[in-house]
C-alpha cells in the first residue's frame, strides 16, 4: 500500500476534534496517510519554547508536507515563526460556492486566490517620528513575485481556467509596478492561459458584479489577505476556507508545503463535538492533490460538498449533526465515490 508522511501540527481550542475529523477520513483512503504529531498548543509552547519549533521544522524539512491546525496567538504567532522558518513565499486561498449554505450572496464564485506571502505593507512595522507622524516601508520582491505567478499560472493550466494579477500599479508604481511587470514576464511562457491585471479596487467589484470572469487571481501580500476574507464571506463564513502555504526551490520546484483550515481555534465550542470541520478536510483535499492522489482528493472534495448540499452536516451551516457524524458521513460517501472508479 501506498505511504505517505504527513507533519501534523495541533494547536488550540477545536484542533483535537479536527484532527480526530482527518484521521477518520485518513482511514477511508486507499491509501496510508501516516500523521506524525507535534503539539504546538499555546500550553505546549509555553514548556517547549524554540526547541518546539525546531523539533516541527526539522520533520516538516525531512517529510515535505505538513497539515496545520488553529493555534492561539499570544506570547507569538505560530503562523509566522513557521513561515519564516521554512521560508514561505506563496500563499494560496481556494474559495468557492458551496450549494446548501445560505448567503448573503446569490452568485457563485470558484476562485483560486494566489498571494505572496512575504512583504507588502506587513514587511515593517514602521515607526513613530515625533508624536504625530509615523513610517514603514514597503516592500515587494521579484523572486517570490515570480514563484507566485508561475504556480497561478501552473494552477490555471490545471483548471483551465484563466489569471488576472492585481495591485494598484497605477499607484504605487514602482512597488506594485515590479509585481505586475514579473507576472506579465511568466505570463509569457504560458500563452495558452488567458491572462489580465486589474487594479486591486475594480477587482473587488468585479468579483461581486461578475464572479464568473475571475478563476485565478495572483496578488501581492496585503491584497491577498483582505481578497480571501472577503471571498469567504461571500460564501458564507471565513471557517469555509482552507490554505496552502508554499517554499520553492532555485528552479522553482515546490520543496515544502503546509495545508491548515482557514478559520480560529474557536475556544467557545472547544470540545463540545461541535465544530464544523469543512475547512480542515477542504484542506486535506488540497493537499491530497498535492501528493498526487489527485482522484482522492476530487472524491473528498465531492463528498464534502454533497454532504453539505443536502443537509447532512453541521449546525453552524443549517445542518443538525456533530462533528463526528458530519464526518462519519463524509468518509461514507468518500468510500462510495473511490468504490464507482
Amino acid at each position: 500500500m501506498t505511504r505517505y508522511t504527513i507533519v501534523e501540527l495541533l494547536g488550540d481550542g477545536i484542533s483535537d476534534e479536527l484532527s480526530k475529523s482527518v484521521r477518520t477520513i485518513a482511514d477511508a483512503l486507499p491509501f496510508e496517510l501516516d500523521l506524525l504529531s507535534v503539539d504546538l498548543s499555546d500550553e505546549s509552547r509555553s514548556k517547549g519554547g524554540t526547541a518546539l519549533f525546531d523539533k516541527a521544522e526539522a520533520l516538516i524539512r525531512e517529510h515535505g508536507t505538513a497539515l496545520k491546525y488553529p493555534t492561539a496567538t499570544t506570547q507569538e504567532s505560530p503562523n509566522r515563526i513557521l513561515r519564516s522558518r521554512l521560508q514561505f513565499v506563496v500563499i494560496h486561498r481556494p474559495v468557492c460556492t458551496i450549494p446548501g449554505i445560505q448567503t448573503n450572496f446569490t452568485r457563485s464564485i470558484d476562485i483560486d486566490v494566489i498571494r505572496v506571502a512575504t512583504g507588502g505593507t506587513y514587511e515593517d512595522v514602521g515607526r513613530r517620528i515625533g508624536a504625530d507622524t509615523a513610517v514603514s516601508l514597503r516592500v515587494i520582491e521579484r523572486h517570490p513575485s515570480m514563484h507566485a505567478a508561475r504556480f497561478g499560472f501552473k494552477l490555471a493550466q490545471m483548471r483551465g481556467t484563466n489569471v488576472c494579477s492585481t495591485s494598484k500599479y497605477t499607484i504605487q508604481r514602482a512597488t506594485d509596478g515590479l509585481f505586475e511587470e514579473t507576472v506579465g514576464r511568466i505570463a509569457e511562457d504560458y500563452p495558452a492561459t488567458p491572462y489580465r491585471r486589474e487594479l486591486f479596487d475594480a477587482l473587488l467589484a468585479g468579483i461581486i458584479m461578475n464572479p464568473e470572469r475571475y478563476g485565478v487571481i495572483v496578488c501581492p501580500n496585503e491584497y491577498g489577505d483582505f481578497l480571501s476574507d472577503s471571498a469567504c464571506g461571500l460564501i458564507g463564513s471565513v471557517g469555509l476556507g482552507d490554505s496552502a502555504s508554499y517554499s520553492f526551490t532555485e528552479d522553482g520546484q515546490v520543496n515544502i508545503a503546509m495545508f491548515d483550515p482557514s478559520g480560529g481555534t474557536a475556544p467557545d465550542i472547544a470540545g463540545k463535538n461541535l465544530a464544523n470541520p469543512t475547512a480542515a478536510l477542504l484542506a486535506v483535499a488540497n493537499m491530497l492533490r498535492h501528493v498526487g492522489e489527485q482522484l482522492s482528493g476530487r472524491a473528498l472534495r465531492k463528498s464534502l460538498l454533497s454532504a453539505i448540499a443536502e443537509g447532512a452536516c453541521t449546525r453552524d451551516i443549517g445542518g443538525d449533526l456533530s462533528t463526528t457524524e458530519f464526518t462519519d458521513e463524509v468518509a461514507r460517501r468518500l468510500q462510495g465515490k473511490l468504490a464507482e472508479v
